[in-house]
């Protein structure tokens, strides 16, 4: 845990990660589909967009605090839905959801989460989120819905980008599979990295627990064609709660689904994972913004990478920002002490260019501190 205090930014915790992990586990989290061209996209595509310091503005007081889909958190950045978080770490889930309720924020349990929906809730309360796949048809995608919904979770997050699971390279290559195929090279790699691997044979091999009938078999290389319109409107007729639409990049796409009633659109490219032609989010975060209205709740992931970043997608149109791979990082290299660093670190990283562009409040950020029109 002595990693902790040369932990800077995500790009330090990246680095602690990749020494500490399996290069099978850390390429999981870190690769992406194709040549990875979307994946660097997304990072480098925040080099565009320039925020305007601002003189001689009292900014002696600031807060992050926010609101979005009827709820206030203390940040405007969550954790975002990621499966198998636990190879990152040991009770990486429950490490995530405590940490969402203590702060006030919210954190997305996965349907490929290896820990419990029950548990998580219990440990994150309604700052945690079910995020849903359609993994076995629509009877199947309406049933675990409803199984979330009876334990108490109140907003429900539909992805929707990945109707095909994508090819990964680097996980093609390492031989990576949900259960593990223990080959040679799997063996010594995981050998070859022994803290990692006594813990997590201490603790259990993570294993994705919503499927675990015979008939119910997890396959990450399932279609899940499920998630079509049809399926959103019957998820709407049952889901008593909140819903969030996450992947969205067309502007026809986010128009009809929020005629359709839906709470709110997540605009993302799923980190760069699914298409690797996809534009950088951030590049048509503006025009969706444009099209849905100022009052539409909007949330954004995809290639954040420290707090400067959440402050532009703000600026551009989000309403609220979720992360991915630097909390899983962050997670891998220092467990709870590192997620709860790299936590600070973004928070400080945004309270500090909230003082340079001259605003008190989150809710003062919008394309005004922007350097240069983004529409």
């Amino acid at each position: 845990m002595g990693n902790i205090e040369k932990i800077f930014d995500s790009n330090d915790a990246r680095s602690f990660s990749h020494r500490r992990l399996p290069k099978l586990i850390y390429d999981f989290i870190e690769g992406a589909t194709g040549r990875e061209i979307a994946s660097k996209g997304n990072v480098t595509a925040f080099d565009e967009v320039k925020l305007l310091p601002r003189a001689l503005v009292d900014v002696s007081e600031r807060s992050l605090t926010t609101s979005f889909m009827g709820n206030y958190y203390s940040q405007p950045f969550g954790i975002a839905p990621m499966g198998m978080c636990n190879l990152s770490y040991p009770n990486a889930d429950i490490l995530m959801a405590k940490a969402a309720k203590k702060n006030n924020f919210p954190h997305g349990i996965a349907t490929a989460t290896s820990t419990g929906l029950a548990e998580v809730h219990v440990a994150g309360g309604d700052n945690s989120w079910f995020q849903l796949y359609v993994f076995i048809g629509a009877e199947k995608g309406l049933e675990l819905a409803l199984k979330a919904q009876s334990i108490g979770y109140k907003t429900l997050i539909l992805t929707v980008d990945v109707p095909q699971a994508a090819r990964r390279m680097r996980e093609l290559r390492n031989g990576f599979q949900v259960p593990f195929n223990m080959g040679l090279s799997q063996f010594i790699d995981l050998a070859s990295h022994p803290f990692w691997s006594l813990r997590t044979l201490a603790t259990g091999i993570p294993k994705p627990v919503l499927f675990q009938n015979e008939d119910e078999k997890f396959d990450r290389t399932a279609n899940r064609m499920g998630a079509n319109w049809d399926f959103l409107n019957q998820l709407r007729s049952i889901w008593k709660g909140k819903i969030i639409v996450k992947g969205i990049l067309s502007v026809e796409d986010a128009k009809k689904i929020k005629k359709v009633g839906i709470d709110g659109v997540w605009v993302s490219n799923h980190g760069g994972r699914q298409l690797d032609g996809a534009p950088a989010p951030i590049k048509v975060l503006p025009l969706i913004r444009a099209a849905l209205g100022n009052d539409y709740p909007v949330a954004f992931d995809s290639g954040m990478r420290d707090g400067s970043d959440i402050v532009k997608a703000l600026a551009s149109g989000a309403d609220f920002t979720f992360l991915g791979r630097p909390i899983l990082h962050a997670l891998a290299c220092a467990g709870n002490a590192g997620l709860d660093r790299i936590l600070s670190i973004f928070s400080e990283d945004i309270n500090i260019v909230m003082a340079q562009i001259g605003v008190k409040g989150i809710d003062e950020i919008d394309k005004s501190v922007l350097a240069r029109s983004q529409e």
